[in-house]
């Protein structure tokens, strides 16, 4: 049995240490899973918290391990060097853009099929709230891991192939279709699975990703709006308080590279 070397266990444990407040939260009441949407009352409003299950976390998580682990050991590079060689290297073509414009297509269904009338889970207001959390959480951890990791993509062009942002951006958006559209038809959620899919196929066989920089964005993507639906009943909940003289100001923020939203609560 080989023992592997860990040269810099930071890189391992910073993709799960950027989603431990939301993790630990999901692991506090993982012991109450069911098949029902538990309520969380609001004044008049009630917000239904998604049901939990582990594989919302363990699957994304193990995907995320996956890749982080493939920056030092030589045989998970082997993979990744073999899988460029079957794509890229035997086959010599010219690469396609279409899968800069292919990962925003899983998003950009949920409000087109609610454009032509077919209703998904949320409203407007709330579905674009979650999914600009969502967001906020995949660009936030894919812009500093590629900053920390510092891994040469295939082609040699710079040191930021991991994790691929285009896979995370697009697994995010079919996250949140399937979450939106599973009571209408698991056969859009599928529909979007595949688009993504398709995504981190072509950062491949564009040569600007290696396939563990695509399973760890991947995963990046999924657990981001899980952690989004998760975490938006206990956010829509501190905004919508109407006490005297207090106000809340939520707003995105970009400071040196990173990204995020703000909290401001006045008492």
């Amino acid at each position: 049995m080989k023992n592997v070397a860990l040269s810099s266990p930071k890189k391992y444990c910073f993709l799960v240490f950027l989603f431990l407040p939301g993790i630990r939260a999901l692991a506090q009441d993982s012991v109450m899973v069911k098949d029902t949407m538990p309520k969380v009352d609001i004044g008049e409003i009630t917000v239904h918290r998604p049901a939990l299950k582990k594989g919302m976390i363990l699957v994304p998580l193990t995907m995320i391990a996956y890749g982080a682990l493939s920056l030092d050991n030589g045989e998970l590079k082997a993979i990744d060097r073999e899988v460029k060689e079957e794509l890229w290297l035997e086959k010599s073509h010219k690469p396609l853009k279409i899968d800069n414009y292919l990962q925003w297509a899983p998003a950009a269904a949920v409000y087109g099929l609610n454009a032509v009338g077919i209703k998904g889970r949320h409203n407007f207001k709330d579905r674009s709230i979650i999914y600009g959390m969502s967001m906020a959480f995949m660009s936030g951890t894919v812009f500093a891991t590629k900053h920390l990791s510092k891994q040469l993509r295939p082609d040699d062009s710079n040191n930021q192939s991991f994790p691929s942002g285009h896979t995370a951006n697009a697994f995010a958006g079919a996250e949140f279709l399937r979450r939106e559209y599973w009571d209408t038809s698991p056969w859009i959620g599928v529909a979007g699975y595949a688009v993504a899919g398709i995504t981190g196929y072509l950062r491949m066989y564009n040569n600007r990703h290696w396939m563990s920089d695509v399973v760890a964005g991947a995963g990046v993507g999924i657990l981001s709006t899980n952690l989004a639906y998760y975490l938006y009943p206990t956010v829509k909940k501190v905004f919508s308080g109407k006490k005297e003289n207090n106000s809340n100001i939520v707003a995105p923020f970009y400071n040196q590279g990173a990204v995020g939203l703000s909290l401001v609560h006045n008492f």
